[in-house]
């Protein structure tokens, strides 16, 4: 059998992500920092081949898998950030003030995604890039990767939140018979 690696990317840096606020459908792009940190993932990613190289069709990830060095990835809608409905653009801080126990994994967010249908998403894209050849690259966002750790060891969708991802960070997931995560968040 041979071996398969999906290699999961968290986009660079935005004013939103700086400051803790969820960033579901608004399209902001990076900041300078931003994009110093995804420019930082083409050293690393120059050394490997890839079969297939997917994005989210947000610009914060597409720029990030450009300036990584793959300007031209495959978009998919599986890769898109959770849809935080209410919640789009507000701190966990201030979701907590009026919701102390709320989790995105457990609630999910009024007028967006469920855990289900996020964590479906998430299975549905590993189930993507499992075909997609013995070595896959994505680039997205926090909340989404997280829920595709958690799918690709078969783990509830809540286990994601305990996955801490930071921006502009790798990751590793491999299928060699037993599926494994052999690397996170990694700068």
């Amino acid at each position: 059998m041979a071996v398969l690696e999906i290699y999961i990317a968290r986009h660079g840096e935005t004013e939103w992500s700086a400051t803790g606020r969820h960033t579901g459908n608004t399209d902001i792009p990076l900041t300078a920092q931003g994009e110093q940190k995804a420019a930082a993932l083409r050293a690393r990613l120059a050394k490997v081949q890839f079969d297939t190289v997917f994005s989210s069709p947000m610009q914060r990830a597409r720029r990030t898998a450009e300036l990584a060095g793959f300007p031209d990835p495959t978009i998919t809608d599986l890769l898109r950030e959770v849809d935080y409905g209410q919640y789009e653009g507000v701190t966990s801080k201030a979701i907590h003030e009026v919701n102390p126990s709320w989790e995105v994994y457990s609630d999910g967010s009024p007028g967006g995604e469920t855990p289900a249908q996020i964590y479906a998403r998430a299975l549905q894209f590993t189930a993507l890039a499992a075909t997609s050849g013995s070595r896959v690259l994505a680039f997205a966002h926090g909340h989404i990767l997280r829920a595709i750790g958690a799918a690709w060891i078969h783990a509830d969708i809540k286990v994601a939140g305990g996955l801490m991802l930071d921006v502009a960070t790798l990751s590793v997931l491999q299928d060699d018979g037993h599926r494994l995560i052999t690397l996170w968040n990694a700068s």
